[in-house]
């Protein structure tokens, strides 16, 4: 990250247009620290509790937004939420606890001019960022459900539409499609386990995913210049929330 980012913090905080957001996820009571034995008892509380109720999660965990400046794009109301200022002090700090994934990379802890405690990934609070947007929002996104939490990816029910996407447009690739790439899904992480011996073969599958993408947004692209002259788009009716 100092690499890619040396020298240029400040731009991207100062940036004329653009607003950054770099959500984080602290942990409270006994997820205040990361430890061997009190953290895997603390999110399986944080899990229970979620399954309960989304916001009594709370108890646990609380969504930490580092801004760069502005007001969020979203109402708060749903989880418990704090905003702090993302400056150049916190700037690298608070990017590398937003995809800190608990039990897989370490929690990044007391982060300048923010609460004190341990922060992991922001899609512990937010896994697809379900959240109550303020004005329209294009979201290009990898399905068609936006999953609220990292822990209700078992919770199917947690995965339909709900008001807080009433002016929302998720642009999302049909299943069909998926099915057609290699191994019928989309790279992820398990990859680098089933290819850890074959260093080229998963490199050529995620090539060759890229490229399907690539053919995607290309065709995508034309659509919206000339759209009537293209096949009609048209929305899932489960979508259409």
């Amino acid at each position: 990250m100092n690499a890619f980012y040396g020298g240029h913090i400040a731009e991207v905080l100062s940036h004329p247009r653009f607003r950054l957001h770099v959500v984080t996820s602290r942990g409270k009571h006994i997820l205040h620290r990361e430890h061997p034995l009190l953290t895997p008892l603390g999110y399986a509380g944080a899990y229970l509790c979620n399954a309960v109720q989304r916001k009594a999660m709370g108890a646990w965990l609380e969504r930490v937004v580092f801004s760069s400046r502005g007001e969020l794009p979203f109402d708060t109301r749903d989880f418990a939420t704090q905003q702090v200022k993302l400056n150049e002090r916190n700037f690298l700090a608070a990017l590398q606890a937003s995809c800190s994934i608990p039990f897989v990379l370490q929690a990044v802890h007391d982060i300048a001019d923010a609460p004190k405690g341990a922060y992991w990934d922001g899609g512990i609070t937010d896994y697809h960022l379900h959240l109550d947007y303020k004005g329209l929002v294009l979201y290009p996104h990898f399905q068609q459900a936006v999953v609220p939490g990292w822990l209700d990816k078992a919770l199917k029910w947690r995965h339909k539409a709900t008001p807080f996407l009433d002016h929302t447009i998720v642009l999302a690739p049909n299943p069909d499609w998926v099915r057609t790439l290699p191994n019928g899904k989309l790279p992820d992480r398990s990859d680098f386990v089933t290819y850890a011996h074959d260093w080229d073969a998963r490199v050529k599958v995620w090539q060759q995913a890229a490229s399907a993408s690539q053919q995607l947004a290309d065709e995508f692209a034309a659509w919206l210049d000339k759209p009537l002259s293209q096949a009609v788009f048209a929305l899932s009716p489960k979508n259409q929330r």
